[in-house]
């Protein structure tokens, strides 16, 4: 990760002020970039929360998710694309997982294209499970849809109540 200055960048709270550089990063990692808007509204929320690399300024990556009812959802995650493959996601998923687990959430969801065979990967290992299937949810960019996976992370069981 020489472009980051070190192996293992230290990771920061994502927060609404740092909406419209999250958004170029974004842009460049997705066909379908969300606006600084949206980003800045995820991370405004009660339940939004985020973690952000930016070892020499500008951001190499980030994470944002949100949890309500005990549950949390990722919602987006990127790396910059010049700096896959160092380790940064790994490092961004598993910090992610840790503080959904300071926030007592009981599982993390999330969507995934079938098609993305690395990011698949990377869940898998982290020990996210498939549990449904949407239907050409995605489109490529030549308009092909491309089903999204659902898939869920349970962090710690649910305690039925009588």
């Amino acid at each position: 990760m020489s472009a980051a200055g070190s192996s293992s960048p230290r990771l920061v709270p994502a927060l609404a002020v740092d909406a419209a550089e999250l958004a170029v990063l974004h842009a460049r990692c997705f066909d379908d970039p969300w606006q600084a808007e949206l980003i800045a509204r995820v991370l405004g929320t009660p339940g939004g929360f985020g973690l952000l690399a930016r070892p020499n300024g500008e951001p190499i990556g980030f994470i944002l998710c949100r949890s309500a009812a005990g549950e949390g959802e990722i919602l987006t995650f990127c790396v910059d694309p010049a700096l896959r493959g160092c380790g940064l996601g790994r490092q961004l998923l598993a910090a992610a997982i840790a503080e959904a687990g300071k926030r007592q959430l009981v599982a993390l969801f999330l969507e995934v294209a079938e098609d993305n065979e690395i990011a698949r990967g990377l869940y898998d290992n982290h020990g996210f499970v498939q549990v449904g299937l949407r239907p050409a949810y995605y489109r490529l960019p030549s308009g092909q849809p491309v089903d999204a996976l659902t898939l869920r992370l349970v962090l710690q069981p649910r305690i039925e109540r009588d």
